[in-house]
């Protein structure tokens, strides 16, 4: 048996098991949740990822980044109406690495809906968001 592959599985069990105890005792404990989701789904646990993610946004509701990875979680489990609902706000909350929904694996599944081509067509075309543009370097 390779060792290595045996030691990331303990190490991820162990940090889930962190993470969850964690959580046991501060269930509004954002940083944790975050750590946790991102663990869940890289263990392929995406029906929890998806879950943790939920709650996230319902703590941030405006978050870009955490609207992001619920539309991922939602792509992972196959949700693509959930998905393509989540990557909108995520884009109208600020989400901007355009470039990445392109290319990102765990929204594979939403990209074969014709309606997330046209919305993200329609975003680039649009560019930043009103005060969100960013700053050029000189």
């Amino acid at each position: 048996m390779d060792t290595t592959k045996k030691n990331k599985t303990d190490d991820s069990d162990f940090e889930i098991g962190f993470c969850e105890g964690i959580l046991k005792r501060s269930p509004d404990f954002i940083e944790a949740l975050i750590v946790l989701g991102d663990l869940y789904t890289r263990k392929g646990l995406f029906e929890k990822g998806l879950e943790v993610d939920k709650r996230l946004a319902s703590l941030r509701p405006g978050d870009g980044v955490i609207l992001y990875n619920l539309a991922c979680s939602y792509s992972l489990v196959n949700q693509i109406d959930a998905s393509f609902a989540a990557i909108q706000q995520a884009v109208e909350c600020g989400y901007d690495e355009l470039e990445f929904l392109e290319k990102d694996g765990d929204l594979e599944n939403l990209r074969r809906d014709s309606r997330f081509q046209k919305f993200l067509a329609a975003a680039k075309a649009q560019g930043p968001k009103r005060g969100q543009e960013k700053k050029k370097v000189q």
